[in-house]
This record gives C-alpha cells, structure tokens and sequence, in this order.
C-alpha cells in the first residue's frame, strides 16, 4: 500500500477545486482497502471515499484524514443468465469505458449513460441516471466492503434501495459501505433506449431504428452541445455536472408551483415521475430566477451551455461555489416555494 501525505486533492476533481488530504491511498483491490480503512481506524482518522472525483466538492482546507481513491481495474463478462448480458466490473473502472465497451459487444441498458464522467463505483451510490435510463434497471448486485464488521458483502439489486438518484449508500446507511465491484445485467443485441425528448428530436425523420452505437454517440454530442462532457481547454467542464437534482413534487407542492407559474403567464415543463409525483426541470427553475446561462459570482459561475452547472471559471474556491449555490437555492425558494437540494458530495466542510 502506497501511502502519500498531503496530496492536493483538486487535482483530482473535476471541479478543479479543494484542499490537501492529510494522507492518500489508491486501493486497487479489496485486500488494498482492507488495509487502508485498518489504516485509518488504527490512528483514528476520518476517512473519505475517493472514485472519479466527477461528483464531489472538496473544502478548501482539503481532508484531515484518509482518503482513499478506489481504483479497482477490470471488466469482465460472465456466462449469461435468464437471457441477460452479465458483467462483473471493478469499482475503480472508467464508466464511460465500461459503456463504450457495453455497446461495442451489442448489448442494451446504459448507452444513454454514455459521457458521465467518474468510475463504475460510484454508479450505484447516487443511482445514475440520464436520458431516460438509471443504472438500478441493469444494476445485479454491488460486492462492498462493510465498515461495520470490515467484511466483503454481496447486496442484491433489492438490497441497495434505489430510488432516484439515491440508494442506501447515500442515505440510510451513508458512509457505511465502500463498493468494490458492481454486476450489471444487460439485453443482449437489445435496442437503444430513444424515449427521452433530446434524443428523439435528434433522429426525428430517421427510416431505420438508431443503433446503440448511434443512440451514445447521439448522447454524447447533447452532453457536448449542454457543457456536460469534459473537454480538454472547455471551461464549461470544470464543473461537477448537473448542481442540482430535478425535484420531484408531491400533487399539493406542484399544485402551488402551477399557481405560481401561471400568475407569471408561464408553463412548467414537468412530467410523471416515481410514485405519480412531478419531476420538474431544475435548470428551468434557476434560468427563471435570474440565474442565466454564463452567469458569474466571482470566480464561480453557471456554465454558459447549461443552467444545472455551476462551474470553476477559473480559480474558484469552495466557499465562492457554496457561496453561489445558496444564493441560487434562496432566490428559487423565494419565487418558487421549491427548496432545490444539491447532487455533489460535500467533502470537508464541518
């Protein structure tokens, strides 16, 4: 094990933003994380899980204990069961690559997941999701290392708890839990997943079904066109992806948002979500708060491609992109009585 001390640790987020790490080790194995947490608990020390860095935001006095970044490698494709595609993927591995390598051999389910940055570990945690697919339809089971009595476990789909964008990893049983490798089952020879209204406006007038490969390269070019792919010298991916989650409203709570809407002479662009509750656009909420695209506060900003992204313009700190997000979350809830709530992990604020 690999022990590093005071590891700047914006280097390795996409937000480009936050402190040291008092220490630093990348487990490549399930060994190599039961020897880091016996690290940490030895000496006491907190510790944070660390994947593709892609939905965190570090304070910027950094992390006082252990962090440690999982980079279990390893795709692997096992006999196919009850006519599903099943593959065994490390925690540590690209998501992106794992997607691409999912379409190369044919096989449906998490094409339109293509472009999200970070690793295969932290799939489950938040319940991925976009363009009308979530990783819990594909998702088998996650082998987790459980802090409770620091042993390997195998949690079933139905164990994991997902609902949108959350699971028992970031709820119920927050910090328990380090997720090792993820199993994913998916349709073999399957068809692309071309429900979502981006998509279908993409290939509107095609004669012929989009192919897998075309529905993620189709993705790709949205995420490209909305700032949500990194791109090397873009400004707009210096960011941790979409801010803020869709919030999804009982009757009552999208009842008063109509109200107030159409004293506005506005329409809300909203459909059926889980539970016959309203999902409603939180990019529409923010741009009609005053929060425009390419909007500054300071070295913060929102990205100019796309209103759910707050981005690092270029020498941003923590408490200016805190600083903004509040100010986002307050103006919202004043015009529009919904409380937006944020996607990032925040690492190292007290």
């Amino acid at each position: 094990m690999l022990l590093q001390e005071n590891v700047p640790l914006a280097t390795l987020t996409t937000f480009h933003i936050g402190g040291p790490a008092r220490y630093l080790v990348e487990g490549k194995s399930a060994a190599d994380v039961q020897e880091a947490v016996a690290f940490a608990q030895n000496r006491n020390l907190p510790l944070f899980v660390l994947g593709g860095g892609s939905n965190v935001l570090v304070a910027d006095s950094g992390w006082p204990g252990l962090v440690l970044k999982v980079g279990i490698p390893g795709i692997e494709r096992l006999p196919d069961s009850e006519g599903k595609a099943v593959f065994n993927v490390g925690a540590g591995e690209s998501w992106d690559r794992f997607v691409a390598h999912a379409v190369l051999a044919h096989c449906a389910g998490i094409e339109c997941l293509t472009g999200i940055p970070g690793t295969v570990g932290g799939t489950p945690v938040q319940n991925v999701g976009a363009y009308g697919q979530e990783v819990s339809e594909t998702i088998e089971s996650v082998q987790v290392f459980d802090l409770k009595d620091n042993q390997v476990r195998e949690l079933c789909r139905e164990a994991c708890g997902f609902s949108y964008r959350s699971s028992i990893f970031n709820t119920s049983e927050r910090g328990r839990f380090i997720v090792l490798r993820v199993t994913y089952g998916l349709t073999p020879e399957g068809e692309a997943h071309i429900e979502y209204a981006d998509l279908k406006r993409h290939f509107a007038g095609w004669d012929s079904k989009p192919t897998l490969a075309e529905a993620r390269e189709a993705v790709r070019h949205i995420r490209t066109m909305k700032g949500m792919l990194i791109v090397d010298g873009d400004p707009d991916s210096h960011s941790a992806g979409s801010f803020f989650k869709n919030p999804v409203l009982s009757e009552e709570q999208y009842a008063e948002l109509k109200k107030r809407a159409e004293a506005k002479r506005l329409t809300i662009p909203s459909y059926l979500a889980l539970e016959n509750r309203h999902k409603i656009s939180a990019a529409w909420l923010i741009e009609r708060s005053g929060f425009t695209r390419g909007y500054a506060s300071g070295h913060a900003g929102i990205s100019s491609k796309h209103a759910l992204a707050i981005v690092n313009r270029g020498g941003a700190t923590a408490a200016e992109v805190l600083a903004l997000k509040e100010q986002i979350q307050q103006r919202v809830e004043e015009l529009w009585g919904v409380r937006l709530e944020p996607e990032p992990v925040m690492v190292g604020f007290s």
